[in-house]
């Protein structure tokens, strides 16, 4: 079954497109946007290989019942849902930061917190606190919106400061923020689940502050099993959790957090080997021979990806061990640029 990765539509009045990592953003006579939830799927800001099949759909069909139901709280870009994959609305100019919010110490503020981090966006956080630990009340740890690279942790004061957001709509924001999540987590307890954490995003209309972008969805969103939760606490066990934290996890793993000097081919290539080298030990005890072996190697043909030290497209042959450069059209979308392929299939 094929993922859809990539889109290239050219609807009438189109004045430009936006290759978001997840969605590509259609602007409609700077009026209008179509919003298309693709397959594609990222982590620590990096578009990875390969695309998971209705992951758009379902991130799309989510959002859009959270938008409608929260319409009543605050205002909203959404106007019609004419595809499971496809969200029309209005066209809102964004602000640069997202307000993310957090119901318990986990994820990245938790590894931050491990670090020794007791402040985080301007937010004092207690010693002695564990994983997966509830906070008092809600805390509000807001980034800056990147066009490229890592989305930057930073305090209310400081966005007030450097003429970000006004305070004035800070303050909007910041209302809408808890008052969202709050009905978020009304909801996700209605269905056995904890909504943790999540981010939102605001823009402005004819003076008006919007909510825009997806909510609530296990994309920008964490969600707990509140069956079991407390027992797994107590006994600090991971707990069950509907995000993508085991693909974040995967990477760590594999040394790679999108960091100054990690590339995320490094990790795929030796994963990839290991994939080889177990194929060729099943086969092995399955009893086939060595030429069958062989071509369990020659499957996994090569991973594409850019050099961060030559800004080009280069090969990594997973059979040689050899990058090669190739030549290629730049591409105008970050977001391609930056990703990584791989070519061919595991028998």
């Amino acid at each position: 079954m094929k993922a859809l990765t990539n889109t290239d539509f050219h609807f009438e009045g189109q004045k430009s497109v936006y290759h978001g990592k997840v969605r590509d953003v259609y602007n409609i006579g700077d009026d209008l946007i179509v919003m298309v939830a693709t397959d594609r799927i990222s982590a620590f800001d990096v578009v990875l290989p390969k695309g998971i099949p209705f992951k758009g759909q379902v991130l799309n069909q989510i959002a859009a019942k959270f938008l409608d139901h929260t319409n009543d709280i605050c205002p909203n870009w959404k106007l019609a849902t004419p595809d499971p994959q496809v969200t029309v609305g209005l066209k809102c100019e964004g602000f640069r930061v997202e307000m993310i919010i957090r119901s318990i110490l986990t994820g990245s503020a938790w590894r931050e917190y491990q670090k020794g981090c007791r402040e985080l966006c301007g937010v004092k956080l207690p010693d002695g606190m564990k994983e997966n630990q509830r906070f008092p009340e809600p805390i509000i740890t807001p980034t800056t919106k990147a066009d490229e690279g890592h989305d930057m942790n930073i305090s209310k004061e400081e966005i007030i400061a450097q003429g970000i957001v006004s305070a004035e709509d800070y303050a909007v924001m910041e209302d809408y923020t808890r008052k969202i999540f709050a009905r978020g987590q009304e909801i996700a307890a209605q269905h056995g689940l904890i909504l943790v954490d999540t981010k939102y995003e605001f823009g402005k209309r004819d003076g008006k502050v919007y909510l825009i972008d997806e909510i609530h969805t296990p994309d920008s969103s964490r969600y707990f099993y509140a069956d079991g939760y407390e027992e797994k606490f107590a006994n600090g066990e991971p707990q069950k959790q509907l995000s993508k934290e085991f693909v974040r996890q995967w990477l760590i793993e594999h040394n790679f957090m999108n960091e100054p000097g990690q590339v995320i081919h490094r990790a795929l290539r030796a994963h990839h080997r290991r994939e080889v080298r177990q194929g060729c030990r099943d086969r092995r005890h399955r009893g086939t021979n060595r030429a069958q072996r062989c071509r369990v190697a020659r499957c996994i043909q090569e991973i594409t990806y850019t050099s961060p030290k030559y800004h080009t497209r280069q090969k990594y042959n997973v059979r040689t061990g050899k990058d090669k450069p190739i030549r290629a059209e730049r591409s105008e979308d970050s977001a391609s640029r930056a990703d990584v392929r791989c070519r061919g299939t595991f028998l």
